[in-house]
């Protein structure tokens, strides 16, 4: 390890010290092994600090994470998943069973709203979550990040629309403070025994959106093309390197005698797909995704429909005009690219729920605490009570006729 690559050695071995050490040198994961030094992932390289760690420590580590409630199932089940805020980082762990004893595997989140300009992409993805029905597919390899990519799709449609968005995650990683849409956000695990329950529940649940954090299993996979076929924008992610295969695995996931109506399905809903990968930029200093970008073009569902995957690449080489992307494209706009958003540059706060602290009068229940939005088309009622002016803490949703933003409720209350 160079000398004084990394800051501050751990002064107590435990887990908030390893994760700020984690954060304080802009790392990635974390990585913890008993008998093992702490391992960091810092620009996509693994480097290990400090001294070994005992599984004694380790131990007690992942019982103070898992917590009593769930430590008798990750006893049965050899592994689990959380997420939890430490310092103020938002971290997903897994934590499991080695033949040393026990691991750590911990995801650092990004400490900042997670949208498309934040994130470097193109703004042409923006234009994807237009869709009211149909799917969106995000792939890329482990680590590539997908779900920063997913919760920027979602956080714009959060800023710009009025829509009812409900997302299963196994753990919940970003956050989300309703501004324009109405967000439910369920944990499977905790929220929901799994995908296929929580998906089922979905559509008695009048969404207009659905992200599903990761399609693992046929039945999963079956769920989320019908709901995205029974009128609702559904997005999910799934472990590829390219379009192609992306969409090739989703197909190939099922029973052999049913793949050509699976195929037929998934090119009737398909919106586009998105496949991406991390580069490091040397005169930038960051990490910044690469992206492969297929539309559903006419052509391209007859590739799907017939299962000719291999001639995708074929219409993303001459699909420019469709707003499609080569990793090549990308790279060049990447080149041209001038306005970055760098990590030392001021950052909004997490957008999670805040902690409203102003009194609210005593004689209204906590959901008629704010004014109900008067139409144009209609005279105002005369008012007995005036709250004060706020910003920047109410579900702001539009007063559309017969929209589920009727009342507005202040988060946190």
């Amino acid at each position: 390890m160079p000398a004084g690559l990394f800051k501050d050695k751990m002064s107590s071995m435990d887990l908030e010290s390893l994760v700020a050490l984690a954060a304080a040198n802009g790392a990635s994961d974390l990585h913890l092994e008993s008998g093992l030094p702490a391992a960091l992932r810092v620009r996509g390289t693994l480097r290990t600090t400090g001294d070994p760690i005992a599984a004694k420590d380790l131990y007690e580590m992942a019982h103070h994470a898992i917590g009593d409630e769930h430590w008798q199932h990750f006893v049965e089940r050899r592994s689990h998943d959380c997420s939890k805020t430490i310092h103020g980082v938002r971290c997903r762990f897994n934590i499991f069973h080695t033949s040393r004893g026990i691991g750590f595997a911990v995801r650092l989140l990004s400490s900042f709203q997670a949208t498309i300009e934040k994130l470097n992409l193109h703004p042409d993805l923006k234009k994807l979550v237009s869709a009211t029905h149909g799917l969106i597919l995000v792939s890329g390899a482990t680590g590539s990040g997908k779900s920063s990519t997913l919760a920027a799709l979602i956080q714009e449609i959060n800023l710009t629309d009025t829509r009812h968005i409900v997302t299963i995650e196994a753990p919940i990683e970003y956050t989300f403070r309703p501004r324009r849409a109405y967000i439910r956000q369920r944990e499977v695990g905790r929220d929901t025994p799994s995908f296929e329950q929580a998906l089922l529940d979905a559509l008695r649940e009048d969404p207009d959106v659905l992200m599903v954090g990761e399609m693992r299993d046929p039945e999963t996979m079956r769920l989320t093309l019908s709901a995205s076929e029974t009128g609702h924008l559904v997005l999910a992610t799934v472990h590829s390197s390219t379009c192609a295969e992306a969409l090739q695995r989703v197909v190939s996931a099922f029973p052999a005698e049913i793949q050509n109506s699976v195929a037929a399905q998934v090119a009737d809903c398909l919106v586009a797909v998105i496949s991406q990968r991390l580069r490091f930029r040397q005169d930038l200093n960051i990490r910044v995704p690469e992206c492969e970008i297929l539309m559903a073009t006419h052509a391209v569902k007859n590739f799907i429909r017939n299962r000719d995957f291999f001639k995708i690449n074929n219409s993303l080489e001459t699909g420019a005009e469709h707003g499609m992307f080569t990793f090549q494209r990308y790279r060049t706009w990447l080149d041209n690219k001038t306005n970055w958003s760098l990590p030392s540059q001021a950052q909004d706060a997490p957008d999670t729920e805040p902690q409203d602290t102003r009194p609210v009068a005593p004689a209204l229940p906590s959901f008629l605490a704010s004014p109900k939005p008067v139409r144009p088309d209609k005279e105002p009622a005369p008012q007995q009570h005036t709250p004060a002016k706020t910003t920047g803490t109410r579900i702001e949703i539009e007063p559309v006729e017969s929209e589920f933003g009727k009342i507005l409720k202040r988060p946190g209350q």
